[in-house]
């Protein structure tokens, strides 16, 4: 029973829920992420390199390809044909980037927070600590 009761002080540490809470919002934030760097930036990319450039379709193939299948990525992939696959190596180290500069971006405000929740209150100016002595002598 004791193990039972270790398990269960350990699963609702505040520390353990707030790691299920963050596992949980990151999945859903890559999501995000990965629309922004597929339906926003790459297009946006390829169209100043000229055109509308599929980056997941930037690959070399480095065996055989069977006959009747397209020399699409995807193709390529369900044929079981080895491909050398740099464009979306180039697609996820965007994405990469992209989600790392947003965390950073994240963890520099929630650390500005914290930093002002810790500093200590201003001080009292001293004409106010007069005046709550003054009132305060006042109602004896």
């Amino acid at each position: 029973m004791s193990v039972l009761k270790e398990f269960r002080d350990f699963a609702v540490k505040g520390n353990v829920v707030d790691l299920a809470v963050g596992v949980i919002i990151g999945g859903a934030f890559g999501k995000i992420v990965d629309s922004l760097v597929n339906d926003i930036v790459m297009p946006v990319i390829s169209s100043l390199l000229g055109g509308h450039i599929d980056f997941t379709n930037l690959f070399i193939v480095l065996g055989r390809i069977p006959e009747g299948v397209p020399r699409t990525f995807d193709a390529l992939k369900k044929a079981g044909v080895p491909i050398f696959a740099y464009g979306n190596f180039i697609t996820i180290s965007i994405n990469f980037v992209l989600l790392a500069f947003v965390i950073f971006q994240m963890v520099k405000v929630v650390n500005k927070i914290r930093i002002m929740d810790a500093l200590p209150p201003p001080p009292v100016p001293e004409d106010v600590v007069l005046l709550r002595e003054i009132r305060d002598s006042l109602k004896k």
